[in-house]
């Protein structure tokens, strides 16, 4: 399928060339102006699309649920024709095997990652993310449902599932030391701070959010489109919006940011309104950020489709991520 949607024959739209890109839970064809990404057949226990009818129910979530920051990117979900003899994409007579998400291609030079590693990142940018992210952040959906995520001992299940998933990668992506230094951080932060969480509750602070905002999912484009979002677990989008930029600003600490991480935490603080032991809670939530990041990248070690230098690549980025999180707690 892969080869056959590498021809640019088989797409629906005129490009003279295509690339694929994977991840741990996605094949993504960029083509000249549009990108198509399909949804790996893998269940994580956190994410599962084992089955085409999830896969093609989560294609429409990522539509409708990133339309919020990104309402002029997603166009639509496309099925993947096979006629037995060959795969196409959207045309064609055949039965759907699979589908895939349409977008269009934004500029890789103006994500915000590759700005900041150009050395072009500037204050007026950063002012307008926070602008975006506090207004979309206070008028995000919250609900006595959605507040039931910030209850400690509910999130206490995603941290929980880190450990455990990562359990089998010590000593090739995290040391032993490492490992249950965070471990034991994170159940003394929860001992510790159970009342914040409570009137983080109470002051209306867990809200529907993004729950995958880094660098390279923000277009420092006119509109400022913040892309790839969470669709395929509401616990992890339905967080403390803390949580949610926090994940940005390790981001931006993972790539020797720290300065224009401090910017955009002061300047975010202030639009929404982010007052009292907030700090505790953001350290908090950048350990959980950095080791989720470590646990992803380490992922890539078992898949069978990626090739050994991008699982070497992948191994050495859980390294410096699992180290980023063990440095927050020191």
């Amino acid at each position: 399928m892969i080869d056959d949607l590498l021809n640019p024959a088989h797409l629906p739209d005129r490009t003279e060339r295509v690339c694929l890109i994977q991840t741990h839970i996605s094949l993504v064809l960029l083509a000249d102006e549009f990108v198509y990404k399909i949804k790996k057949p893998v269940n994580f226990g956190f994410l599962d699309f084992s089955t085409l009818k999830k896969r093609r129910y989560y294609c429409h979530q990522e539509i409708i649920l990133n339309r919020r920051l990104s309402k002029d990117t997603y166009i639509g979900v496309l099925p993947i024709i096979y006629d037995d003899k060959v795969y196409r994409m959207g045309i064609g007579k055949g039965r759907a095997v699979e589908y895939a998400v349409k977008m269009k291609r934004l500029p890789d030079e103006m994500l915000m990652r590759s700005v900041f590693l150009r050395g072009e990142l500037k204050g007026k940018h950063l002012e307008k993310i926070t602008a975006v992210l506090a207004r979309f952040h206070l008028g995000a959906r919250n609900s006595p449902d959605i507040d039931k995520f910030g209850e400690p001992e509910m999130f206490k299940i995603n941290t929980d599932e880190n450990f455990a998933q990562t359990e089998k990668y010590i000593g090739r992506t995290i040391q032993r030391r490492d490992f249950e230094a965070l471990r034991k951080w994170t159940g003394d932060f929860y001992n510790a701070n159970r009342e914040l969480f409570l009137r983080r509750i109470k002051a209306k602070k867990i809200r529907d959010c993004h729950g995958d905002l880094h660098m390279e999912h923000i277009c420092l484009t006119k509109n400022l489109p913040i892309f790839d979002c969470i669709e395929f677990n509401r616990r992890f989008r339905y967080t403390d919006i803390v949580s949610d930029i926090a994940f940005l600003l390790m981001d931006l600490e993972y790539h020797g940011g720290e300065a224009f991480s401090k910017i955009l935490w002061n300047s975010y603080k202030e639009r929404a309104g982010e007052e009292g032991k907030v700090d505790s809670l953001l350290a908090f939530y950048k350990v959980y950020r950095a080791f989720v990041r470590g646990k992803v990248s380490s992922f890539q070690l078992d898949d069978n489709h990626i090739e050994r230098e991008r699982k070497e690549e992948a191994t050495q980025t859980a390294r410096r991520y699992f180290g980023l999180a063990r440095s927050y707690i020191e």
